[in-house]
């Protein structure tokens, strides 16, 4: 069991719900629910105010990939700092650090993704591909080809155009508002959930069939924009694509003029064993890649949108008399591309892709094991990132009532045991640093076991059986 909070932590917690609005903060919890403050950590742990130790499951939030506390980072992040700590980042002026990062990204990405625009995380990169979208399509004349499409259960960040191409319903509260004439939102592809009765390929052909139905009904290709998907939905449930319907997808995209735009934000930078997905893992050339979180691992913020050769000299040579107004004073910050070269030089030199490809598959297989267990419906993802979906019933696939966020049940009980599990209503999902050992990942299954084993005890007694 966790020790006792100390006069300190008790401290920082009041200063915590006095003074600081947390991201995604529920506001009639936040007074008296029991918080994690970290202090410290290194390689795939963290440790609280008050000394409790935790594998971090989540890997901060998709990102800690090559694992916290290395010196040579933080070298590497210092030695920038004296050296160049800020500079212009706009028009006419750039960084060497920068102008690296963009090097490395157009090399390690596919196709002729050559040309970088950076930002400060996976938020604004997508931002800044829908505006990249925007410029690109009316400097062609193509001023009605606007609709945007996306996917249910989706994530693609929080700022304004980045939540609203998103599509999980809970980031869909409706005290926001949100762009909703130009984006629109197809069905999940999550099988598990609504490929009732039918194959896979029975699904993806419903899918890529309602895709065609969706461009007709908004005018035809002419007047549709671009394609949002992530290769493998990460904050939506781990939901892997079902057999070849990224590809299809992707074809017709192809064929009707369509850009597509695959957010690599969680599975690029070794989440699955490569350095990009799309076309290492799923066969696909994107338009743009949007890349954030691994590229540095988390250690600071940076994002990246990446676009090939057609869509830049489209704008670059018709832009003659305009100019590309997007920019970030952060975007491409020195420091932070500091950050992504050492980072990448770490993940090169220690073949981290490689233990990803060794550990990842074991990884899924003990996870797998859940599936014995009488709340586990669903086990699913791959390599480093993965996802428990519990039920109430595993036959009909019967929820728990939303109302009482089983999945925190079962992460409550997992903190008691020293494991960060992600709590999203009725799911947990994990991914952990890319250095994780086998006998870590042993760890985190048999914690997660008694975690679950817990909760469904508690659950029982509670009558929400």
């Amino acid at each position: 069991m966790p020790n006792e909070h100390t006069p300190e932590t008790l401290e920082i917690l009041a200063k915590d719900r006095r003074h600081q609005l947390r991201a995604y903060q529920p506001f009639d919890t936040y007074l008296d629910q029991d918080m994690i403050e970290v202090e410290r950590g290194a390689g795939v742990r963290i440790v609280d105010t008050d000394g409790n130790e935790y594998i971090d499951g989540v890997g901060g939030l998709w990102c800690t990939n090559i694992g916290l506390g290395r010196d040579e980072m933080a070298d590497a992040i210092a030695d920038q700092v004296r050296k160049l700590a800020y500079a212009n980042p706009f028009t006419d002026m750039g960084t060497v650090p920068a102008v690296q990062v963009c090097e490395k990204l157009a090399e390690l990405a596919p196709g002729d993704l050559n040309h970088v625009f950076l930002s400060t995380g996976g938020s604004t990169a997508i931002d800044a591909a829908f505006r990249t979208i925007q410029y690109y399509q009316h400097v062609r004349g193509k001023h009605d080809k606007k609709h945007i499409l996306s996917r249910v259960d989706s994530y693609h960040g929080s700022t304004y155009a980045a939540v609203s191409i998103g599509g999980k319903p809970g980031d869909h509260p409706p005290e926001f508002d949100y762009i909703s004439d130009i984006i629109h939102h197809l069905e999940s592809p999550n099988f598990y959930r609504y490929g009732a009765g039918r194959t896979e390929e029975e699904f993806a052909a419903h899918l890529v069939a309602e895709f065609d139905a969706k461009v007709a009904e908004l005018g035809g290709p002419d007047h549709v924009a671009a394609f949002f998907a992530e290769p493998i939905m990460g904050a939506g449930g781990v939901v892997p694509p079902p057999d070849n319907y990224i590809q299809k997808i992707w074809e017709r995209c192809k064929e009707m003029d369509i850009l597509y735009v695959s957010d690599e934000v969680v599975t690029g930078f070794g989440r699955l064993g490569e350095w990009f997905a799309s076309e290492s893992i799923f066969g696909i050339q994107p338009d743009m890649i949007t890349s954030a979180k691994g590229l540095t691992s988390g250690y600071l913020p940076l994002g990246a949108t990446l676009m090939t050769d057609q869509i830049f000299d489209t704008i670059s040579e018709a832009g003659h008399g305009r100019y590309f107004a997007v920019g970030f004073t952060y975007g491409g910050h020195p420091v932070s591309c500091a950050a992504a070269l050492k980072n990448i030089e770490i993940m090169e030199r220690e073949n981290i892709n490689a233990h990803v490809k060794d550990v990842g598959p074991y990884f899924m297989e003990q996870l797998g094991t859940l599936a014995d267990m009488p709340m586990v419906g669903d086990v699913r993802g791959s390599h480093l990132m993965a996802c428990v979906e519990f039920v109430a019933d595993k036959e009909t696939k019967r929820n728990y009532p939303e109302e009482i966020d089983v999945g925190k049940w079962v992460s409550n009980e997992a903190d008691d045991l020293g494991l960060i599990v992600r709590p999203i209503v009725n799911l947990n999902v994990m991914s952990p640093a890319l250095v994780i050992t086998r006998d870590e990942v042993d760890l985190m299954v048999t914690r997660l076991r008694e975690a679950i084993n817990r909760a469904h005890v508690k659950l029982q007694a509670a009558g929400y059986e």
